[in-house]
């Protein structure tokens, strides 16, 4: 039995599961690119195309696993936000696409903000009532 996700473990799940959808979605356009026979050089759409899918199914996957009161998708979660700062960083300052770097870095800062809100660390550290920690002793 999993302790319930608090409100703010649930929020950060849909702004993760946004993010996984985006990468999917990002990888179906590198596919449809790629059959379409458009060239770029130097760009590998299949492999870009590969590597957008597993990543977004595994941000997607975290975004369920919170939703649904499972701990393990929190340590995706954080580690997509964390990978998601300095490319924003390079994007609206490198780059100067402040238009698409400063709205994708408040994203992250605020699932980061709910993922590690009070509430959610009281969350992650309840016990479950089938764990083994729980049950005392062991009286054989």
């Amino acid at each position: 039995m999993t302790v319930p996700a608090p409100t703010t473990v649930r929020q950060a799940a849909v702004l993760v599961a946004l993010e996984g959808a985006a990468g999917v979605a990002a990888a179906l356009v590198y596919l449809v690119s790629g059959f379409s026979g458009a060239e770029e050089a130097g760009l590998n759409k299949f492999g870009t195309a590969a590597w957008f899918a597993i990543i977004g199914g595994a941000v997607l996957g975290a975004g369920w696993a919170l939703w649904s009161g499972r701990r393990w998708g929190r340590g995706i979660a954080v580690m997509a936000q964390l990978l998601l700062l300095p490319v924003t960083w390079y994007v609206a300052v490198g780059s100067h696409q402040w238009f698409y770097g400063i709205p994708v870095a408040a994203v992250a800062v605020t699932a980061l903000l709910l993922l590690f809100s009070p509430s959610a660390l009281q969350w992650l550290g309840a016990q479950d009532s089938a764990s083994a920690d729980s049950s005392g002793p062991d009286t054989r």
